[in-house]
């Protein structure tokens, strides 16, 4: 298992939320007893209480408790008129300092984990995608930051289901596979050579690539369309000036 217990416990949590027995404005149990319903320490329950609350699943009230909140809709983390370019600009700066925290605080099982999903990207299959995530997904829980989780999976999520974000994204994925995967190659090595200076390095030189290949995507994009509006005019010039002929 990867997660740090801390991050294994949030996840149980979340299902008994998840489950209606804990609904929104409830109050949770104490730590005491939810550490031994659970069988981990206080201080584990509190850890993922930092992490849930971070998520937006509860709100800490010192001196009265721990309540379940009302989640928004998922649409709603899409209200802003975000762009991709902005997105990856912000990605580019957490996840490059995600990166640099991972190369001190990850453990064997999780540098494992990342080894498989860049063995998996190399395959260039119907799985590469989801690899790519898991494998910055991964970087974030090793952070020691349930903040910066937080983030990172924010970002994926507006980065997936964002339709515009989404739309340039799957532009620029289409092709170049070979330098991603060389990219997160390095990524990984830095990491494993717990590195925080090159991992920090690498990953910002995997965002900067990112930001200039989707430069290139939405210029051809707005060639075509030029092109297409061109040839339309055309088209309707000739129809009208066939009709005065006539």
């Amino acid at each position: 298992m990867t997660d740090r217990r801390y991050q294994h416990i949030a996840k149980q949590i979340i299902g008994l939320i998840e489950s209606g027995e804990f609904p929104p404005g409830s109050r949770l149990p104490g730590e005491r007893e939810l550490a031994e319903r659970l069988g981990v320490s206080r201080v584990t329950i509190r850890e993922a209480e930092i992490a849930l609350e971070a998520q937006g699943y509860i709100v800490i009230k010192t001196g009265s408790g721990v309540y379940v909140q009302a989640r928004p809709a998922p649409e709603m983390i899409f209200s802003a008129d975000v762009n991709a370019f902005e997105l990856t600009t912000s990605r580019a700066v957490i996840e490059s300092e995600a990166a640099a925290l991972a190369a001190l605080h990850i453990t064997p099982q999780a540098l494992v984990a990342l080894e498989e999903t860049v063995r998996v990207m190399e395959r260039n299959d119907a799985e590469a995608e989801a690899a790519d995530e898991e494998f910055h997904t991964i970087i974030a829980q090793n952070t020691g930051s349930p903040i910066i989780e937080h983030f990172v999976r924010t970002l994926w999520r507006i980065r997936n289901e964002a339709p515009q974000v989404a739309h340039v994204y799957g532009n620029v994925c289409k092709g170049g596979f070979e330098d991603r995967v060389q990219e997160h190659m390095a990524v990984l090595e830095a990491i494993r050579n717990r590195d925080p200076n090159a991992a920090r390095s690498a990953m910002r030189e995997h965002f900067s690539r990112l930001f200039e290949a989707m430069l290139a995507a939405e210029e051809k994009e707005a060639l075509a369309e030029l092109r297409k509006k061109t040839l339309e005019h055309r088209d309707r010039f000739k129809l009208s000036t066939q009709h005065s002929a006539a």
